[in-house]
């Protein structure tokens, strides 16, 4: 199984846990992220992650999303192509981060790409016949590769 996360799975363990939805997608985010330390699956990360946590404000906040993103089984690196073909999604109205994600997931050749922002997964539904992977919330998904 092979996976990428954006920033909001990420960031969702150090989210406010007590509301129901953000604390069973934090567990998720954490199980999933278990699978690729007990090298059963792989998480690929890119740049763009890189930088999006390099901007996190607050300064513990960034060190343990840094402390999880070591865990990643691979970083890409951005290039002038995969910069290029993020246009295209940036066209349907995904953001610049969201276009760049979609595009590293898309090359890496993901089973899934992973998220939690709602106004993103609505959006690659919208638009699944252009995107050749899966777009999920990572426990809808773990829900259907576990049971």
């Amino acid at each position: 199984m092979k996976f990428y996360l954006d920033v909001w799975c990420l960031n969702r363990p150090f989210d406010d846990q007590t509301q129901i939805r953000v604390h069973l997608e934090a567990e998720a985010v954490i199980a999933i992220i278990g699978q690729v330390e007990n090298e059963a699956w792989q998480w690929i990360s890119s740049d763009a992650v890189a930088y999006e946590i390099s901007k996190t404000p607050n300064e513990e906040r960034q060190e343990r999303l840094w402390s999880m993103e070591s865990s990643a089984t691979t970083r890409m690196e951005l290039t002038d192509s995969i910069l290029s073909k993020a246009s295209k999604f940036k066209q349907l109205g995904f953001t610049t981060y969201d276009a760049l994600h979609l595009v590293f997931a898309i090359e890496a050749n993901v089973d899934t790409f992973l998220s939690t922002d709602d106004k993103l997964l609505r959006r690659a539904r919208r638009y699944s016949e252009e995107i050749p992977i899966s777009v999920a919330n990572p426990l809808s998904w773990l829900q259907k590769v576990t049971l």
